[in-house]
């Protein structure tokens, strides 16, 4: 399966034609870093019979030391999915409102928790052509218990590592890269060894992924081919999720640092690399 579906085949798929087992679970999970809130987003207009999942609090953990967005309990994770009819056997997709960061974030955790049948929709909610709807589902609940492991993951200590040995992309903009601005985290610059790799140069300006050639010629200028040993970071293990998507349309297998500069700078021991080299 692969992992994007365009919305005319989203249409085709929830279809009066498609076998019931078959129609995809929808997951509507709209976020924005520093708001507005999904919900209500949500609650204006979604897809018939989408689900709402919030990122803050069942896409991710509580802020702390491990980030602004570490891994969710796969205990709280798995209730919010079941709760919105995921099972193991049925076909799931998430959509946002277009970024995209949001979609990848939740199509990596049910992969990284096992599930094999998931896709985004390219170009989020604007590329859905069908009716909207206000009425909220109520979907009979899902059977999917997360076995985390499904794809590979970095610590801190994992991703300095692969920024020696193997590759380690930062998906940041190029700014935050270079440490000459920083919003959000204590520190601006990078992990000493990463390569620049904005998550925004994924995307064409209609909003929808590039098509794999472009994804995979660009990833292979940075040296990400594959069999090499990958892995991405961010801010906070969002729009990281969203490279490592684009990587897998690529034919790239990439592990994901969940705690990525958030956690990175929260240790003042950890060396920071400035300027446009990766030092």
């Amino acid at each position: 399966m692969t992992a994007m579906i365009s919305g005319p085949e989203l249409a085709s798929a929830l279809g009066p034609g498609a076998p019931p087992a078959e129609r995809p679970v929808l997951l509507d999970v709209r976020w924005q870093l520093g708001g507005p809130p999904g919900r209500p987003q949500y609650a204006a207009g979604h897809l018939p019979g989408a689900v709402y999942v919030d990122l803050e609090t069942e896409l991710a953990g509580p802020p702390g030391s491990g980030g602004r967005h570490p891994l969710p309990d796969p205990e709280i994770f798995g209730t919010a999915m079941r709760r919105a009819g995921v099972s193991h056997g049925r076909p799931v997709v998430v959509y946002d409102g277009g970024q995209g960061w949001a979609a990848a974030r939740a199509w990596w955790l049910l992969r990284w928790g096992g599930h094999r049948r998931v896709r985004v929709l390219d170009g989020g909610l604007a590329a859905w052509e069908g009716e909207l709807t206000t009425e909220e589902p109520r979907p009979a609940e899902g059977d999917f218990v997360p076995l985390p492991g499904g794809l590979p993951v970095l610590d801190a200590d994992g991703a300095a590592r692969l920024a020696r040995s193997g590759v380690l992309l930062d998906a940041r903009a190029e700014a935050r890269y270079r440490g000459d601005e920083e919003p959000i985290d204590p520190v601006g610059g990078h992990i000493p060894g990463a390569l620049s790799a904005p998550t925004t140069e994924n995307v064409a300006p209609d909003g929808r992924l590039r098509p794999p050639a472009e994804l995979a010629d660009r990833f292979s200028r940075l040296g990400a081919v594959p069999g090499a040993e990958v892995g991405v970071y961010c801010g906070s293990g969002v729009s990281a999720a969203h490279e490592v998507l684009a990587l897998a349309v690529a034919g790239v297998e990439a592990a994901l640092y969940p705690g990525s500069w958030s956690e990175w700078t929260a240790d003042p021991g950890r060396p920071v690399a400035q300027g446009p080299e990766p030092g």
